[in-house]
């Protein structure tokens, strides 16, 4: 599969997580989506991102989750969102799993 390809699949099944999320009585807000270069060695020089991101490469989405306007801001509160997420296509991976709840991405390998 092309990266085109890839990013069209996450982009097609980024909006089903929307519209999942919003149907189940929650909102979000996009944090990050698309992250340069620069923007991602810097984070990883100071202990809180990783050089070669997804959001390089648009395959990757952060979002902030809100219930009754509240921010809900532990990976736990994503837990269902993320598992509900794992399980739309083989290259779908939460971040939950390493403890970055509000990450969603489609892998690219």
């Amino acid at each position: 599969m092309t990266l085109g390809e890839r990013q069209r699949l996450f982009g097609g099944l980024l909006g089903k997580l929307l519209v999942h999320i919003y149907e189940s009585g929650y909102e979000v807000s996009v944090d990050w989506a698309y992250r340069p270069p620069d923007v991602a060695a810097y984070y990883a020089q100071i202990g809180v991102g990783i050089r070669n991101s997804l959001h390089i490469k648009k395959l990757a989405v952060d979002l902030n989750l809100f219930l009754d306007g509240k921010w809900l801001r532990d990976t736990a509160a994503h837990k269902g969102f993320g598992e509900w997420w794992e399980k739309q296509h083989q290259l779908c991976r939460w971040g939950g799993r390493w403890n970055d709840g509000n990450h969603y991405e489609v892998r690219d390998d």
